[in-house]
């Protein structure tokens, strides 16, 4: 049994090697599970390393649109079906230029284990393309989406696969793709979430990661007698994710002073309050301007051109809510320095290995993604519920049934971290809960 894990990722390097972020992912999580998988010989047994890190399904098609001239320009599309032991595959499409496969199989890797976590019946899947819908008009993003979900539409089905949105994929490309989906299959079912509250969205979608993140924050911080109020937070990001984190964070009374995106970061020390925020969100969800324009209104702000929040400011909380490996060994450093005593992932693996290493070392509260950002996969797969029952919560029975997924996901890694020797560490408690309950329904269903 020793050595089971180190073969498997051997293995997995010279099949993949140049899928950096998908063999960082399996490293983090295998080397996690070691302590599980290498002392239950079922594991070995079945050989369900080797199962669970290969795709059941990889789906790669091109994509033609028109643009507003009349040219034609071709993308290609993906759709990466990881695991269906419990539930049918669930993951965001991502519509950016950095979109690959091995970054796709990186996020529907870890999405089989979040998704795992929140205690719902899914699977895990991702998909997207390498089309950028900024600088886009409506219409040639309406024309790329109908062309994208042409193909697509064969693949996917309430009870096969359910798309949901991500990085480029909001609920103007969800309404896009959903009118597309349902002229070509004539049904009418929750086969995409995030859809519009007017024709089967759910209420707290758009807010459930930011929100989530911060519940889960908020448990972490119980552990250690914390409380958000009056503490200082650092946010990353300034989409969807980030403004609902600032949103929640405010509603504990905590003051964020950050947020950034691509070009740079605003650092605003009298805090990102509510009407702050909501000129925020005007400029990101409407104007779709950068964050830089922020400083125009509010003299009380500071830009600072390429750089990321982590080492500009002192702050008790850290939330990265931007995108993979945006804070290094360096930036976690500065944020201990700093005083940070919590980092809680908004985004999908934010942190490198070597800011993990920092983190775990100097024992701060460290959330990773797969269990801090469940939230908003969570609060599709209750989108979907309502979609099979026909019916609509209200905000409130949303945000409830939410917030009480988040304290089962936190307790869930802080009992299993607990069981296996390692307590207060929530990478390997996600990790191993997350896989335990895959890997025995893969068991349990066979050779699938």
């Amino acid at each position: 049994m020793k050595g089971y894990v180190k073969s498997v990722l051997e293995n997995l390097n010279k099949k993949y090697y140049w899928e950096k972020e998908f063999l960082q992912a399996a490293s983090e999580v295998l080397t996690s599970i070691k302590v599980l998988v290498e002392n239950d010989p079922k594991y070995q047994a079945q050989s369900i390393l080797e199962r669970v890190v290969e795709p059941e399904r990889t789906i790669i098609f091109r994509v033609p649109w028109m643009d507003d001239k009349g040219e034609f320009h071709v993308n290609t599309g993906y759709r990466v079906e990881f695991n269906s032991a419990i539930g049918p595959y669930k993951g965001g499409l991502r519509l950016h230029p950095t979109v690959t496969l091995g970054v796709l199989k990186f996020l529907g890797f870890e999405q089989v284990f979040k998704n795992s976590l929140t205690g719902l019946p899914m699977g895990g899947g991702k998909g997207g393309s390498d089309f950028d819908p900024k600088g886009k008009s409506d219409n040639e993003v309406m024309r790329f989406c109908q062309s994208f979900m042409s193909e697509l539409f064969r693949h996917i089905g309430a009870d096969t696969d359910v798309p949901a949105g991500d990085i480029g994929v909001g609920g103007r490309e969800i309404g896009f793709l959903f009118g597309q989906y349902k002229k070509l299959k004539n049904v009418y079912e929750g086969v995409l979430t995030g859809k519009s509250l007017n024709w089967g969205g759910s209420l707290i979608r758009p807010e459930a990661t930011g929100y989530g993140t911060v519940y889960f924050a908020e448990e972490m911080m119980k552990t250690k007698g914390e409380v958000f109020k009056n503490k200082k937070v650092l946010i990353s990001g300034s989409g969807n994710v980030a403004q609902y984190a600032v949103e929640k964070c405010n509603e504990y009374g905590a003051k964020v002073i950050t947020l950034s995106d691509s070009n740079g970061t605003i650092l605003d020390t009298d805090g990102i309050n509510a009407e702050k925020l909501q000129y925020v969100m005007d400029l990101k969800n409407c104007k779709r301007c950068r964050i830089k324009e922020y400083t125009g209104k509010y003299k009380s702000a500071k830009y600072f051109e390429g750089k990321k929040p982590w080492g500009i400011a002192k702050a008790d909380i850290a939330l990265p809510c931007a995108t993979q490996n945006e804070v290094d060994g360096k930036d976690a450093k500065a944020l201990v320095d700093n005083g940070c005593i919590c980092v809680a992932e908004g985004a999908n693996m934010p942190s490198t290995p070597e800011a993990i290493e920092v983190f775990l070392k100097k024992k701060i509260l460290y959330g990773p993604g797969k269990a801090a950002n469940a939230g908003g996969v969570a609060t599709s797969g209750l989108e979907m519920s309502q979609n099979s029952m026909r019916l609509a919560w209200t905000r409130e029975e949303v945000d409830n049934k939410l917030h009480a997924i988040m304290i089962n996901i936190h307790k869930a890694a802080k009992q299993a971290a607990e069981e296996f020797g390692t307590p207060g560490n929530y990478v390997n408690g996600a990790n191993i809960a997350g896989f335990r309950k895959v890997a025995d329904s893969m068991i349990d269903q066979g050779l699938v």
